[in-house]
C-alpha cells in the first residue's frame, strides 16, 4: 500500500485524473491524502467533489478556505465572488449529498508524527492541540447551529491565538490558522494581507515554517501556490504541495513512504487575478 498526499485541486479535475494515472493509483490498496481546496477557480469543481467522494475510504481530505467558502455560500448566506466557479455544484442534482460530505471533512489528518492541514501549523500548537482544536470546528460544522457558524466564520479577528478565547472568536481563529495562515509574527499573530511570495512579508512577519518548534513533526500543507513547492530557511520538516495547478503550474502528489514527488502539468490557461 502506498499513501500519496496531493496538493490543492481547485477544480482541476482533468489534471487529477492524469495524476492518478501517473502514480498508477489503485483504490483497492493505495490511499490518498488531499490538502484541501478541492474546489473553486478551476473548471471542474463539481467533478472533483464527485471523484474524491466516490473514492470512499481510499481518500481523505482536509477542508481548505475555498471549500469553506462553498459551504458558506450554500448554507451560510455567503455570496459568490467574481472569479468563483462554484455554480455547477450549487445547481447539481446531487448538491446536498456533496455538501453534506464536504461539511463533515476534518481540518487535519494525522498518522503518527505526520500531520496534514490546509495552511500549516502554528508553532505554538502541538499536533495533539491542532487535532483537538480542529475537532472543535468540525463539531460546529456538523452540529445543529452549523448555519450560524458559517454565517459568522468570515473575518480577520482575532489575529492571535489565546487559550481563553471562546465562542465564535475561538472557532474563527482556529479556522483561520488552519486554512488561511501564511505569514505570522513571533507571537503567532496572523497576517491576512500578504498572499504572494516570501518577499511580500510585512515588517515583523515571516512564513510560519521559518519559526522553530519545540517538537519535530512532519507537516504537509497546500494553500500557498506562490511557494512553488519550496520552503527556504524552513525550521520545520514540512512539504508544500500547492504547486499552482489552477494558475498554470502543476498538480503534485507526494509519496509519503519514499518522499518522491510526481507532478503533471496544468491544463489551465486562466490568468491569476
Amino acid at each position: 500500500m502506498t499513501t500519496y498526499a496531493i496538493g490543492d485541486l481547485q477544480g482541476c479535475h482533468a489534471e487529477l485524473v492524469a495524476l492518478l494515472e501517473a502514480i498508477d493509483f489503485n483504490p483497492a490498496h493505495d490511499r490518498l491524502w488531499l490538502a484541501g481546496d478541492l474546489v473553486n477557480r478551476g473548471p471542474g469543481s463539481l467533478e472533483c467533489l464527485r471523484e474524491v467522494k466516490a473514492l470512499g475510504a481510499a481518500a481523505c481530505s482536509v477542508l481548505g478556505n475555498h471549500d469553506l467558502h462553498l459551504l458558506a455560500v450554500a448554507r451560510g448566506g455567503g455570496k459568490l465572488k467574481k472569479n468563483d466557479t462554484l455554480l455547477p455544484i450549487l445547481e447539481a442534482p446531487d448538491r446536498e449529498a456533496l455538501l453534506d460530505w464536504l461539511q463533515a471533512l476534518p481540518l487535519s489528518v494525522r498518522h503518527g508524527d505526520t500531520l496534514m492541514t490546509h495552511a500549516g501549523l502554528l508553532p505554538q500548537w502541538t499536533l495533539d492541540q491542532a487535532e483537538a482544536l480542529g475537532a472543535e470546528v468540525n463539531a460546529a460544522l456538523t452540529g445543529e447551529r452549523a448555519g450560524a457558524f458559517l454565517e459568522q466564520m468570515y473575518g480577520n479577528q482575532p489575529r492571535r491565538w489565546r487559550p481563553e478565547l471562546e465562542g465564535i472568536e475561538r472557532l474563527r481563529m482556529i479556522t483561520n490558522a488552519l486554512t488561511r495562515m501564511r505569514f505570522i509574527d513571533a507571537e503567532g499573530r496572523l497576517d491576512f494581507e500578504a498572499k504572494e511570495g516570501l518577499d511580500s512579508a510585512p515588517k515583523g512577519f515571516a512564513p510560519w515554517f521559518q519559526f522553530a518548534r519545540q517538537d519535530d513533526p512532519y507537516l504537509i500543507f497546500g494553500h500557498w501556490a506562490a511557494l512553488q513547492g519550496r520552503l527556504p530557511k524552513a525550521k520545520v520538516r514540512a512539504e508544500a504541495l500547492d504547486t499552482g495547478c489552477v494558475w498554470g503550474g502543476s498538480l503534485t502528489a507526494l509519496d509519503l513512504e519514499t518522499g518522491k514527488r510526481i507532478s503533471v502539468p496544468s491544463q489551465q490557461t486562466r490568468e491569476k487575478s
